[in-house]
């Protein structure tokens, strides 16, 4: 007798979840140095990567402690002339928004949510959304596992998910789409649904 839909999506999201556990037990034995290690290696294969450089306007995440470090590369985008945008999530939801940002050094004035990640305010109002002006070229996308068919496992909210499905319907269409990982995030195959977007290219140090 074949499983319903309904057995099929539970089992869906219990192998996501135990391999969420997985990964994450990868990443709190992965040092400090290597980490660092792996990240400059990463923001020079993207200095250098042709989409990257044909990019004016991009989005990057503000990186976690147990994320791909994006310092380096958000400093490159300003020095380059490019324009750079960051995540606002929205807590109890699955709703974000890209922020622009004036300057790296525009970090520092931003606030620190209970998630310990640092995001313009609800109250920051002056700042240009992306999607409200021209779009955007490059989304930099953060997750906890990849496989190399492009499939990516993120932390189970939805957000970034739910944004590529609002860029699709705008006039510049869907941005292209660059994961950055640690090798030991990459994994022999992630389990997806049909509502999960897979990324145009992931990189990491053997790639």
């Amino acid at each position: 007798m074949r499983a319903g839909p309904g057995a099929m999506a539970a089992a869906l999201r219990a192998a996501k979840q135990q391999l969420r556990a997985e990964l994450r037990q990868r990443l709190r034995a992965l040092g400090a140095a290597e980490k660092q290690r792996q990240s400059r290696l990463l923001g020079r294969k993207v200095i250098d990567h042709p989409k990257y450089q044909e990019s004016k306007r991009i989005a990057i995440f503000l990186s976690m402690p147990d994320e791909v470090q994006t310092e380096e590369i958000i400093k490159d985008i300003f020095k380059q002339g490019k324009e750079c945008f960051i995540p606002r999530y929205k807590p109890q939801s699955n709703h974000m928004d890209m922020l622009k940002l004036s300057s790296a050094e525009d970090i520092s004035s931003l606030a620190l949510t209970s998630w310990n990640i640092l995001q313009p305010s609800d109250d920051d109002t002056a700042r240009e959304e992306a999607l409200a002006g021209g779009g955007l070229d490059l989304i930099f996308m953060p997750g906890l596992g990849f496989d190399k068919k492009g499939n990516r496992l993120g932390r189970g909210k939805g957000y970034y998910d739910t944004y590529l499905e609002r860029c699709m319907k705008h006039p510049r269409g869907k941005p292209y789409t660059i994961a950055l990982a640690f090798r030991e995030q990459i994994c022999e195959s992630v389990p997806v649904t049909e509502n999960d977007v897979p990324i145009d290219e992931i990189l990491y140090e053997d790639c």
